[in-house]
């Protein structure tokens, strides 16, 4: 249990372990973690580092989940051991600003990541996150799906794989002409891309999904999906925002389905692994999923 970003509530780490408890796991609360550093940081950059390696080193630990994210995983980039990560993977689970971190792991790394649920966010909440994509993606399973009770719902119809990819739409898009930024998907290896984020309103959308395609960032983009906009928007303003990304990816023409509740949702945070191969289908029925095609962890 660590803090990439920023400062945690205690008392909300504490009820997340809890609940990681009741799950059958035991947790190690890294040094750093509940540490108060400048502004609003878990500490100064160096001792989350330090709290980052000493977790993947450490032999005794299968999996980090950090504990909320706030701001200031990408100070963390440039100071990061890929040799030392490379040589000890294991599973590492958070949204929001770690997707600063998803991409460089999966980059320097070549790790699958889970964007999902965190200890003082999630965990600490009743019902904050869910139980049943969170067994599928920790318990080795290759073949599971994400469909409309998950959220998904359709915007462009169409049958699409690729290895899914993504997270919070405006830590990708501020990325951009830095050396951490995603790389693009090849004809090789297609993507399915995985966007959500909160308080951005439609324009903002619109703009940071331009930005991405002068970035070349939806070449060879097979499917995109979009998060639960519920803290984008409120419900009135759904509609408009739901053109505003149709106007936008107006030139693309594979499947794009939304609604999906990983990351910043007010209910159950499903559990979504990045880096593995899935299969989108939004058929023009309305019944869309999203089939996993093979396992995210080794068990």
């Amino acid at each position: 249990m660590l803090s990439p970003a920023s400062t945690p509530k205690p008392e909300l780490v504490q009820a997340g372990m809890n609940c990681l408890h009741g799950l059958g796991y035991k947790t190690v609360l890294m040094p750093h973690a509940l540490a108060h550093g400048s502004l609003y940081y878990a500490g100064t950059a160096d001792e989350r580092v330090a709290d980052l390696h000493a977790a993947f080193a450490d032999a005794e630990i299968d999996g980090i989940v950090c504990t909320r994210g706030g701001w200031g995983s990408a100070e963390l980039l440039p100071h990061l051991d890929a040799k030392l990560i490379r040589a000890n993977p294991k599973v590492f689970v958070g949204y929001s600003d770690h997707t600063s971190l998803h991409v460089w792991l999966a980059r320097e790394a070549g790790l699958v990541t889970f964007y999902g649920p965190m200890a003082a966010a999630d965990f600490a909440r009743a019902q904050g996150f869910d139980h049943a994509s969170w067994t599928h993606a920790m318990s080795g399973d290759s073949e599971w799906s994400l469909t409309a009770s998950d959220g998904l719902r359709v915007l462009r119809a169409g049958v699409a794989e690729g290895t899914l990819a993504g997270g919070c739409l405006s830590i990708l898009a501020e990325s951009l002409g830095t050396p951490y930024a995603m790389l693009p998907a090849s004809a090789e290896e297609p993507r399915i891309l995985y966007l959500e984020d909160i308080g951005t309103k439609p324009y903002q959308w619109d703009r940071m999904l331009l930005h991405l395609r002068y970035a070349g960032l939806l070449e060879h983009v097979s499917g995109i999906v979009f998060g639960d906009m519920r803290q984008c928007v409120a419900a009135e303003d759904e509609a408009l925002l739901e053109a505003a990304i149709l106007y936008s990816l107006r030139d693309f023409a594979g499947p794009v389905a939304i609604g999906l509740r990983s990351g910043h949702v007010d209910g159950a945070n499903l559990t979504v692994p990045l880096g593995v191969r899935v299969r989108l289908e939004t058929g023009a029925a309305g019944n869309p999923r999203m089939d996993f095609l093979e396992s995210a962890v080794a068990v």
